[in-house]
């Protein structure tokens, strides 16, 4: 189930949204698709095995390594699944928190989606930490969760494959996505044996980011849903 977005305006245009979806196209199709994802992965991805030192570092500081593998994926359904999300939900959440304030939280969702994986490879699957981690899903996860604190009763268009296209609230939707890869996180750190390829708590980490920046962004938010008889108008958007 993909997320189409909620039939909302943004309060304004989203250059920074639109920016980071040009961003990870072009890194794919002017160079993921001509070197290869293999070596992309190993140039661009996040190691946590440099953090510790536990293996030679490959090419630039693990820290840079972090903000180059949000740009870098590992197939053409890695790309296109991730930016569906951000260019359904990166709108409304940018127009809400202001453009320097969205891309602030979408780096430091990324950064923490790779501190909070890093941190359980290095402490539970150490046989894993030299496999670089790449793509912006931890990042869009921070906006998953942004979204779902601005908005969470707002139904979200969402595309069920093949053909049918319902109206969810944000929160069951999102929240759901949210437990299923908690779910799937704790699973594959308890049977190490298993190798799915996905970094589950990536998104964990990216969408508890993500929750807390916006809070942080738009402290009326929880008020606004939670108080009875709090004004319902919309937000202000900051500049």
């Amino acid at each position: 189930m993909l997320p189409l977005g909620n039939l909302e305006r943004p309060l304004r245009f989203p250059w920074v949204t639109l920016g980071l979806i040009v961003a990870n196209a072009l890194v794919w199709v002017a160079y993921e698709v001509n070197v290869g994802v293999d070596v992309a992965a190993e140039e661009l991805g996040f190691r946590p095995c440099e953090v510790n030192g536990s293996c030679s570092q490959v090419g630039q500081p693990w820290a840079l390594d972090s903000l180059t593998a949000m740009f870098a994926h590992g197939g053409w359904s890695h790309l296109v699944g991730n930016l569906v999300f951000l260019a359904a939900l990166g709108p409304l959440v940018e127009g809400l928190v202001g453009h320097v304030r969205y891309l602030l939280l979408y780096l430091l969702s990324g950064f923490a989606a790779d501190a909070l994986q890093g941190s359980l490879t290095l402490a539970f699957a150490t046989h894993e930490a030299e496999i670089p981690n790449i793509g912006a899903s931890g990042a869009i996860s921070g906006v998953v969760a942004a979204f779902v604190v601005a908005r969470p009763f707002d139904r979200v268009v969402a595309w069920v494959p093949p053909c049918l296209f319902v109206r969810v609230p944000a929160i069951a939707l999102l929240g759901v996505w949210f437990v299923i890869q908690t779910l799937e996180g704790i699973y594959t750190l308890s049977h190490p044996e298993s190798v799915v390829g996905i970094a589950f708590f990536a998104h964990v980490g990216g969408f508890a980011a993500g929750a807390i920046l916006a809070t942080a962004f738009l402290p009326d938010a929880w008020t606004r849903h939670l108080v009875p008889g709090w004004s319902h108008a919309p937000h202000r958007p900051v500049h």
